[in-house]
């Protein structure tokens, strides 16, 4: 894919939570091999954007685009299109989710389970499976845990561990939502690193994280929201040298 090909494009998206306006209206374009933070103070609505990219939260109004899927929903009111459930289970298999909280089973063992849903979802074979599994677990740095139980790994272990679940699905893009929030500070990097370094082999991401550094020192554009809409976003080092909104002036302040 052109490095410079949308691979995530949102129009107009709303979603809100009986009389509470979560998302009101965001636009936003993410091109191929970018790594996009989103920033903002807690329940600002970054969650509930990944979640609506996913599926797992059905958005009122708005259209999502991923890896060429279309998700178009006309009005809250609206019942939604008959194809709707449809085209979110094919737009759930272009994308990647990463959990603050791991989501393991904790009664299989690492290798079980990032070869399981492989087997179960994408019909391939038990070895096929494996193997794919040993190799993702050499690239987070776990190839001797395969056989260890979440319970027997730290937490930033648990971690690459469900990257590497994701992984195995072959996303076109993956989703992180809060990865290292859960994690003691000292294991907080190794979850970044890998996370850096698969932005260096092109995999389009989109992390909502407080780790400013992170979104410094990595990301090719951060996105600041606030209240449910997009209050700016641009690359990192004008967000946090010079940002135009004095909202994200006020909230970087801070950190920085």
């Amino acid at each position: 894919m052109p490095e410079n090909a949308l691979v995530v494009a949102v129009e107009n998206l709303y979603k809100s939570f009986h009389q509470h306006q979560v998302l009101c209206g965001v636009d936003l374009q993410i091109a191929a091999r970018e790594l996009t933070v989103l920033i903002g103070p807690s329940g600002c609505g970054k969650s509930t954007f990944l979640r609506c990219l996913n599926g797992l939260e059905t958005m009122d109004q708005g259209r999502i685009v991923i890896g060429g899927i279309i998700l178009e929903r006309a009005h809250r009111q609206a019942a939604l299109p008959a194809d709707f459930q449809e085209k979110t289970r094919l737009l759930r298999k272009q994308v990647g989710m990463v959990f603050q909280s791991f989501n393991l089973f904790p009664h299989l063992t690492v290798l079980e389970n990032i070869t399981t849903p492989q087997v179960v979802v994408k019909g391939v074979s038990e070895e096929q499976a494996r193997r794919k599994a040993l190799e993702l677990l050499q690239k987070v740095g776990l190839a001797t845990h395969a056989r260890h139980y979440p319970s027997q790994l730290s937490g930033g272990q648990q971690q690459r561990a469900a990257i590497a679940r994701a992984l195995a699905m072959e996303p076109q893009v993956m989703l992180y939502d809060e990865p290292t929030s859960a994690l003691d500070p000292g294991l907080v990097d190794e979850v970044l690193n890998v996370m850096q370094a698969l932005d260096e082999e092109g995999m389009t991401q989109i992390v909502v994280t407080h780790e400013m550094r992170f979104a410094r020192d990595v990301a090719d554009k951060v996105v600041y929201i606030e209240s449910g809409n997009i209050v700016e976003s641009g690359p990192p080092e004008k967000i946090f040298s010079s940002p135009e909104d004095e909202r994200t002036r006020k909230f970087l302040k801070k950190f920085l």
